[in-house]
C-alpha cells in the first residue's frame, strides 16, 4: 500500500489513542454555535467560503466560524480525525485514503467547493503562445508528491505526451509554502502558484501567468468540506445551516462584479490590495472555479481517482458514495434555488 495511505493509516492510530470521541460543535451564551474548520491553505480560490462569513450569512444561521489553517491536506485530515476540527477543508482524496487505511469512522464528504485546480503556471518569461509541449525539458515546481496539485499537474502533462523524469522534471523538494520563495531565488523554470500570489507575482514583474491547471485538467473535486460521521449524526442542522451560507456565498460571488466582492474579502487577506483581489476573484470566475451546488459529480470523482491512479498513489478505486453524501448540499441548493 502507498505511503500516503500508510501515513493517514498512523494519524488514524494516534487521533484514536488521545480522542476516541469526536468533539461536537459549541453553543456560546449568546446562542450561537461555533464551527472549527481547518483549511488546507489560504486563498481566493476560497472566496465562497470567507463570504459566506462575512456577508454575514453564517450569522443568519446561528454559525460563529473558528478558521485555522492546516498547511497541508494530511494536516487537515488530522485535525478533523482527532476532533479538533469539526470540519475539515481540503481534497477528498484525504478521506479516500482513511476509507483505504481500514478506518471505522471514515470522515464523510459533505460538500464539494472547488471543481478543479486553482494553480496557475507561472514562467519567468512571457509566453503568449504557451503549449503545454513547451515545458519539455524544463524543471517545474508543482507541490509535494502525492498532493492533488502536483498529481493533478502530472496528470495535465501526461495528456500532453509529456512524463516525469524523462520529458520534464517535476521538483519535490520544497515545500508548498515555500515554493514562491524558491522559484523567486532562481529554483526551477517554472512554478504554480494560486491567487492571489499568482497574479501580485506577475503583477511585480517577477514572472507570467502562461496557464490555468484547472483549465487544462478539466473538472475535478478538488476542495471539499468534510466530517467525521460521529459528528454529523450530533449536528445535522449546524452541517446543513453550514453548507446553506457557503452555497448563498457561491450565488453571490457569481452574480456580484468582482470590484464589489473584494471589500468583503480584505479582513482575509492582509497586505493584499482590493485590486488583487478583485482580478483574482475574476480569474477564478472566469475558469468556472465553483460549484453552484455543492454536490460531487460520478465522472468528476472517477478524474480524482485517474490523476491519483496516474501517480502511482492509489491501491485500489473505490465507489463514490462510500465517502460522499449529497444529500446536505442538495437540500440546501433546493431552498435556496427553487424554495
Amino acid at each position: 500500500m502507498k505511503k500516503y495511505v500508510k501515513l493517514i493509516s498512523a494519524s488514524i492510530a494516534v487521533c484514536l489513542a488521545t480522542l476516541p470521541l469526536s468533539a461536537c460543535s459549541k453553543k456560546d451564551d449568546d446562542g450561537m454555535t461555533t464551527i472549527s474548520l481547518n483549511e488546507v491553505t489560504h486563498s481566493v480560490f476560497y472566496a465562497p467560503l470567507y463570504l459566506a462569513e462575512s456577508l454575514g450569512y453564517l450569522e443568519e444561521e446561528g454559525i460563529k466560524l473558528d478558521l485555522t489553517n492546516g498547511g497541508g491536506a494530511d494536516n487537515v485530515m488530522s485535525a478533523v480525525l482527532s476532533g479538533d476540527a469539526d470540519i475539515g477543508f481540503c481534497g477528498p482524496e484525504a478521506a479516500l485514503y482513511v476509507l483505504l487505511g481500514g478506518s471505522t469512522d471514515v470522515p464523510t464528504v459533505i460538500g464539494q467547493l472547488t471543481k478543479r485546480d486553482g494553480s496557475f503556471l507561472v514562467s519567468r518569461t512571457p509566453q503568449p503562445n504557451f503549449q503545454w509541449t513547451d515545458l519539455k525539458g524544463k524543471e517545474i515546481l508543482a507541490g509535494r508528491k502525492g498532493g492533488v496539485p502536483a498529481m493533478t499537474f502530472e496528470y495535465v502533462l501526461g495528456q500532453h505526451g509529456l512524463t516525469d523524469g524523462t520529458d520534464v522534471t517535476l521538483n519535490y523538494d520544497v515545500a508548498f509554502n515555500l515554493m514562491v520563495g524558491a522559484f523567486e531565488a532562481g529554483t526551477a523554470d517554472y512554478c504554480t502558484m494560486f491567487d492571489p500570489t499568482a497574479y501580485e507575482y506577475e503583477a511585480a514583474g517577477k514572472g507570467y501567468v502562461v496557464a490555468s491547471v484547472g483549465e487544462a485538467s478539466g473538472e475535478v473535486p478538488y476542495t471539499c468540506f468534510i466530517a467525521k460521521n460521529s459528528w454529523l449524526r450530533k449536528n445535522d442542522d449546524v452541517a446543513k445551516g453550514f453548507l446553506r451560507a457557503v452555497t448563498k456565498a457561491v450565488k453571490y460571488v457569481n452574480e456580484t462584479p468582482s470590484a464589489t466582492v473584494a471589500p468583503y474579502l480584505t479582513a482575509y487577506f492582509e497586505g493584499v490590495s482590493e485590486t488583487s483581489l478583485a482580478a483574482s476573484v475574476e480569474r477564478y470566475r472566469n475558469i468556472d472555479a465553483w460549484r453552484t451546488e455543492l454536490t460531487m459529480t460520478e465522472d468528476s470523482f472517477n478524474r480524482l481517482q485517474d490523476i491519483i491512479e496516474n501517480a502511482g498513489e492509489l491501491p485500489e478505486r473505490v465507489q463514490m458514495l462510500e465517502l460522499v453524501n449529497n444529500d446536505y448540499a442538495k437540500t440546501v441548493f433546493e431552498e435556496i434555488y427553487t424554495g
